[in-house]
């Protein structure tokens, strides 16, 4: 997700001055406060007593202009902080009106308070000084402007309205010189450190754009991954590796390695105390370890020179790897057999023409026998042409939607009238109604039959040797074909080859049945898998072989 560095900015920084605002309109509340709290405010009786004792208009005069002008600035402090908080009108507009408004009423109240007028201006300067703080550009400038016009006029107006001697503008110019002093050096203070702001939220925005970037590529990457800290607990980790070493942990932040994987905390225990190499570098250690029947990959990259600093797992399956390369060599190996095959069919084609014409001929017994042997030789070879060219067409699939109660059924009667096989020794258990899939047909049919011949050469050929069942998953939404048998079963040492080309313990087999068959399934979806020494669904039937078909279904 994209993040506009220019508009973010500007936001904060504004809401950084609504808030420093804030807290300056609480400062002037206080002040105003304290003003009204500690001034004296004189009652009419006084005023008329001191009126005709020492014969003044000034300090009645006076009182009540001080009186009257502490009250305004704690209204005017009340709705500064209202409008404030609810950020009305624009801060552009609010702020210079309220500074100059703030700054009026203390050079105000330093007129109407005679006696100590500097300890008021002391006020002016903070005032001064939190305008060029919050405000942007050179109107700091302009407050202390402002407020130097406003002392000096109070300063000349006190004197022609006072029965003292003239005194000297000296305080006045120093108080308005430290009102520019104020300004200026805020307003340096400011500007820096509203740089220094922008740049830190800047980079603090990069940062987090960073962290994401690199969250979603860890969390994409098909290789598990967890970072180690110093004190060898998890600081970070992706879904993967939670795939890859099967774990149920909701969180696997800050756990021990040892309490999440023991075996490979035991090896990054000996890899830690393993030598740096000599030039500096430090090489990434490779090592594989078995777990859950799955094959792991293991590398340990430092974060740092010194490896006890924390270091980055990479959890690769070497299964798949290793699979992806096998997957990459047969297609290779494809490609080559079928040019291949094609090379052989003409010299062979022209062997069993030859071979015909000399079984025409009239043979002693001796010469039969050659005869027969080289044809069914030819036969054989045809057939391993025939299987390697139909490998190399596995992906050329043509899927339709297929009614599998219909389709079993219509394979079975035609599977059994072919082969010849007798009803009562291949039992069909009937498939659930409005049962569809998709797949191509002809693929189907060639798997099943496949299957089925070799599952009737290996059972007992009796009732119920051989049965296929066809079963509805709820839970995974699939559909399962079983095709089992009641022969002697396949040997342990066998089952991990059974899968593999022109692997087979038959003399005159080829070796790509079952290969074919999987392939093709694969090439449609489906998985096929072996289930040695299940029971089948009848009691009476003793099924030591299953081979089933897990078919995504409508």
């Amino acid at each position: 997700m994209a993040i506009d560095l220019n508009s973010n900015t500007d936001s904060k920084l504004l809401d950084t001055r609504w808030h420093s605002l804030k807290l300056f309109n609480v400062y002037r509340m206080l002040i105003a406060l304290m003003f009204l709290t500690t001034q004296k405010l004189l009652s009419p009786e006084s005023i008329v007593q001191d009126l005709i004792s020492q014969g003044r208009f000034s300090l009645a005069y006076e009182s009540n202009l001080l009186n009257n002008l502490v009250l305004s600035y704690f209204i005017f402090s009340c709705l500064s902080a209202i409008l404030t908080w609810l950020k009305k009108p624009n801060i552009d507009i609010n702020l210079p009106t309220q500074m100059l408004i703030d700054i009026s009423f203390i050079i105000s109240i330093m007129y109407a308070q005679q006696d100590q007028p500097l300890g008021v201006g002391i006020l002016l300067i903070i005032a001064i000084a939190s305008a060029s703080l919050i405000s942007q550009g050179r109107l700091p400038l302009f407050y202390a402007a402002f407020a130097t016009i406003g002392i000096l006029f109070a300063q000349t107006l006190s004197f022609f309205a006072s029965n003292k001697a003239f005194e000297s503008y000296t305080s006045s110019i120093m108080l308005s010189l430290s009102c520019f002093a104020t300004a200026w050096l805020a307003y340096s203070l400011a500007k820096r450190a509203q740089v220094s702001e922008t740049l830190a939220f800047e980079r603090g925005t990069d940062v987090k754009n960073m962290a994401q970037i690199n969250a979603l590529i860890a969390h994409e990457m098909p290789a598990g991954i967890l970072v180690m800290d110093q004190s060898f607990k998890i600081k970070h980790h992706n879904i993967q590796a939670k795939t890859l070493l099967d774990l149920d942990l909701d969180d696997l932040q800050h756990k021990s390695l040892n309490e999440v994987s023991p075996e490979i905390n035991l090896i990054m225990q000996e890899w830690l105390h393993e030598p740096n190499q000599s030039n500096g570098s430090i090489k990434p250690n490779v090592i594989k370890i078995n777990a859950l029947s799955r094959e792991l990959h293991l590398r340990f990259l430092p974060v740092s020179e010194i490896r006890s600093q924390g270091c980055v797992i990479f959890i690769e399956d070497w299964s798949q790897m290793q699979t992806q390369a096998h997957q990459i060599k047969l297609a290779a190996l494809g490609r080559l057999t079928a040019n291949i095959a094609h090379e052989i069919r003409n010299p062979l084609s022209a062997i069993s023409h030859a071979n015909q014409l000399l079984q025409e001929e009239d043979n002693s017994p001796s010469n039969e026998r050659m005869l027969q042997i080289i044809a069914d030789n030819v036969a054989r070879v045809d057939q391993i042409i025939k299987d390697v060219l139909e490998l190399n067409r596995r992906d050329r699939t043509n899927q339709e939607t297929i009614d599998l109660g219909l389709f079993i059924t219509d394979f079975y009667t035609q599977f059994c009238a072919v082969e010849k096989i007798p009803l009562q020794s291949f039992k069909l258990v009937a498939c659930p109604s409005n049962t569809f899939i998709s797949f191509d047909r002809r693929h189907l049919n060639q798997i099943l039959w496949n299957l089925c011949k070799n599952g009737w050469r290996h059972c007992k050929q009796i009732d119920a040797s051989m049965v296929l069942m066809v079963t509805a998953l709820a839970k995974s939404q699939e559909v399962r074909i079983d095709v089992s048998d009641d022969g002697d079963g396949i040997a342990v040492e066998v089952r991990h080859h059974l899968f593999e080309p022109f692997f087979t313990t038959e003399k005159s087999g080829t070796g790509l049945g079952l290969y074919i068959a999987r392939e093709l399934a694969d090439a449609n979806g489906a998985k096929l898998l072996l289930k040695p020494h299940s029971n089948s669904l009848n009691k009476n039937i003793s099924s030591n072989t299953t081979f089933s078909i897990h078919i995504k279904r409508f």
